[in-house]
């Protein structure tokens, strides 16, 4: 095998993506992760309408469409009960790649993506745990990493890309992984029996906690109840008690759940927020969980890791074939997230404000009930179609 330009760390959408769109490039891509796929992966398990757009130019988009429910909009419920619905669609010059977004389980997608990997002329090794980074002269220069026969190697590139995940081990042992104040944690399974749960994806809002449904497959349905971290760092060892006697406190979405049965472990994940600062040595890029993550509310995990992607390739391309993968030359890609991701992390900074204040979660269900098309401007933003800033215009009345 032809000694690597780029070693990608991590499998999931991010580093498949990332991976890709690379070797479309001609570049010679090492791709490593712990895991053998399918997996099972923790996640909202929720595709914004702008995600397809990008998985259209990975060449898997045909198979995620024979896979994925539709969801023609969102539907939310406040602590008082107010009920809102909107939709994903055009809204003036704002067009969605797709007017809806998709559910689709994550070992699903995640397996697909490996799939079209597996069809480029890249090497892809499963089963690879990275154990360390290798840095020389400021630059990281490779990973060390053990295979499944168990065997410590020392791989070389000129470029890493980031991309294992929200515990990632390259953001750690560059030191970049902050804590942030934000302390939540997110438990997840499966139902079945909810009623009539096909079209919306549903938000049950209910402080100082929330709970997001959201159908993946016929008559089978992704819960994620998500609570103050203290609340449930007891119950560690009892999930499932704390998640069913929890999910009986938010009325709206127990009245919902009426006549549902869990048909999968609860699982847990958390602390959901944190931050990742940028790298202060060349030779790497994080992208997707890897570089951060705030809260699952507004969706941004899976379409945030497939834009990354296209922005960390657009800017190694350019380093490699500069033969400049100094922390300079790569600095493009962190201006370029930044510009792409800041509007919308404005927003679910203060969603986040209104969601934890039960006065403020019903005053603004109200304002979008008689506001419907401030709704479908929200959706946009959440669905990543539509700019934070015609938002704000909305709300401000210009």
């Amino acid at each position: 095998m032809t000694a690597a330009d780029v070693i990608v760390a991590g499998a999931g959408p991010a580093g498949a993506a990332t991976a890709i769109l690379l070797a479309e490039h001609g570049l010679a891509v090492t791709l490593l992760d712990r895991a053998r796929f399918p997996r099972p992966k923790i996640c909202g398990e929720y595709l914004s309408p702008e995600a397809p757009r990008v998985l259209d130019r990975l060449g898997v988009l045909k198979a995620v469409d024979d896979r994925a429910v539709p969801l023609a909009g969102m539907t939310i419920t406040a602590p008082d009960g107010t009920k809102v619905a909107g939709a994903y669609r055009a809204i003036g010059p704002y067009r969605p790649y797709r007017e809806h977004a998709m559910a689709i389980p994550r070992e699903t997608l995640d397996a697909l993506l490996v799939e079209r990997v597996r069809a480029l002329p890249l090497d892809l090794r499963e089963a690879t745990r990275v154990t360390d980074v290798v840095v020389e002269g400021g630059c990281v220069v490779g990973v060390e990493a053990v295979g499944p026969d168990g065997c410590a190697r020392t791989l070389r590139a000129p470029l890493v890309i980031a991309a294992d995940g929200r515990a990632s081990l390259i953001a750690h042992r560059l030191g970049l992984r902050r804590a942030h104040r934000l302390r939540r944690m997110a438990l997840v399974t499966y139902v079945t029996g909810v009623e009539d749960c096909r079209a919306h994806g549903e938000i049950f809002v209910d402080p100082p906690d929330y709970a997001i449904l959201n159908p993946v497959a016929p008559g089978r349905a992704n819960l994620s109840l998500v609570v103050p971290l203290e609340h449930v760092t007891p119950w560690t060892a009892r999930l499932e008690t704390f998640f069913t006697a929890r999910a009986r406190h938010l009325p709206h979405l127990a009245r919902r759940l009426a006549g549902a049965r869990l048909v999968a472990p609860v699982r847990a994940m958390g602390p959901l927020a944190y931050e990742v600062l940028a790298p202060r040595v060349g030779g790497v890029a994080l992208v997707g969980d890897a570089a951060g993550f705030f809260d699952p509310f507004t969706g941004e995990g899976v379409f945030a890791a497939l834009r990354g992607a296209e922005l960390a390739t657009a800017t190694a391309v350019r380093a490699l074939r500069a033969g400049d993968c100094s922390r300079e030359a790569l600095a493009a890609y962190e201006v370029a997230r930044r510009r792409a991701f800041a509007g919308k992390a404005r927003v679910a900074r203060a969603l986040q404000f209104v969601v934890a204040r039960r006065p403020l979660a019903n005053l603004a269900a109200h304002m979008l009930a008689r506001r419907p098309d401030v709704l479908d401007l929200l959706l946009g933003v959440l669905g990543d179609f539509v700019p934070p800033r015609a938002l704000a215009r909305a709300l401000l009345g210009r």
